[in-house]
């Protein structure tokens, strides 16, 4: 390998959405074989494309790069002459001992690269393709499946002809995140196929009322209850969303939020019986905790049941659900099921993990007192 060729080896990785590690040579006392300035990519299974030196550092630095992809921060290392496995840490540098014959000590810095998260869109509606157009803006990798999609639908985008579970799985293998925006159109199928990913998030276009009638029907076919009612419906951080794409911009806030700030926080599930409608109000219906904060962390207040309305995604009385009649499904006012702004209640301060917020004096902020407290997260909700 020539002394750049390693810049060539990154980019096929990163278009293959492998993470690797990059480890310069930082600092060399002889005798070492390598000089600094010298790179390697380092992937986890033990890959090295590069030079940083003979075999002696090598198990060092690959439980180094290990621990690197695991949780993302960079390292500087040093592999000096000691007994043989052992470590400590200095702070700014870990020291790995090594008992090789040579004598000499390397410094090293090791910089992971992860792997841009992918995000599975499911559904072949105007929802699913505006998510598709705003998420590699994001950094995300981007997997498009829907029954009608041709395969070179978008450019730059992997799209999948069908909803298969298994086709899907297949294709995509386990983990990301899944937005399943079928419209209805398909849902359970859609529904079905974002559990086979086993993905890290999955949510849901659909009002709360009509999400948990899936779930039961999904429940009643075998599949995991868990799973299930992990599923976050509605979909999206609130903004009173209603055109395709401030419903994918709001979708889109929640996956952000998932993936800066950890697994998005599973919506609360009507019990089944709460579903019964009289002239198309449910009756009994528990208000759906709502978190205060974008990233769903936080503590949560029960929020008024939305008015029913017809919506821009297509779920309203002219939209017949195939596999659940539409009289059981009664719908919010809009299909991330958040309502107009006038309609929604004031909501409680929570902790945020997008950032710790302290009361605000109206001075600082600039606004009269009565006002100082109306943004309760980072998100202005």
């Amino acid at each position: 390998m020539s002394t750049f060729d390693w810049i060539t080896q990154a980019a096929r990785l990163r278009e293959q959405g492998r993470a690797f590690a990059l480890v310069s040579v930082l600092r060399v006392q002889a005798p070492a074989s390598a000089r600094p300035g010298d790179k390697a990519l380092v992937l986890a299974d033990g890959t090295i494309h590069g030079w940083i030196g003979g075999g002696c550092a090598q198990p060092a630095v690959l439980r180094t790069v290990r621990q690197a992809l695991q949780d993302g921060r960079a390292r500087s290392v040093r592999i000096t002459p000691a007994a043989q496995g052992s470590e400590r840490d200095l702070g700014d540098v870990l020291e790995f001992g090594m008992a090789c014959h040579s004598g000499g000590t390397l410094e090293l810095f090791v910089d992971p690269v992860l792997a841009d998260p992918l995000l599975v869109v499911i559904g072949n509606t105007p929802v699913a393709r505006s998510l598709v157009s705003l998420a590699p803006q994001l950094g995300l990798r981007v997997a498009w499946a829907g029954v009608g999609l041709q395969e070179q639908e978008v450019e730059g985008v992997q799209c999948l002809a069908g909803d298969d579970p298994q086709l899907l799985r297949r294709e995509l293998g386990e983990g990301g995140f899944v937005v399943v925006a079928t419209q209805g159109q398909r849902d359970l199928q859609g529904l079905r196929a974002a559990l086979a990913l086993q993905a890290a998030g999955v949510w849901f276009v659909a009002s709360a009322r009509k999400a948990a009638v899936l779930r039961q029907s999904l429940i009643a076919s075998g599949a995991d209850a868990h799973a299930v009612q992990s599923i976050v419906a509605p979909a999206g951080t609130p903004i009173s969303a209603h055109t395709p794409p401030e419903i994918a911009l709001s979708v889109l806030a929640a996956v952000v939020a998932a993936r800066r700030c950890g697994a998005p926080a599973a919506r609360a599930v009507p019990a089944p019986e709460s579903l019964e409608s009289d002239a198309g109000t449910a009756q009994g219906l528990s208000p759906e905790p709502q978190a205060a904060s974008c990233c769903g962390h936080g503590a949560s207040s029960p929020e008024p049941a939305m008015p029913e309305s017809a919506t821009c995604c297509g779920h309203g009385a002219t939209s017949p659900e195939s596999a659940v009649p539409e009289s059981a499904v009664p719908e919010s006012a809009t299909c991330c099921g958040h309502g107009a702004s006038s309609a929604e209640p004031p909501r409680p301060e929570a902790a945020s993990c997008c950032a710790a917020r302290e009361p605000e004096p109206a001075a600082v902020a600039g606004r009269p007192a009565e006002h100082a407290a109306e943004t309760h997260s980072c998100c202005g909700h």
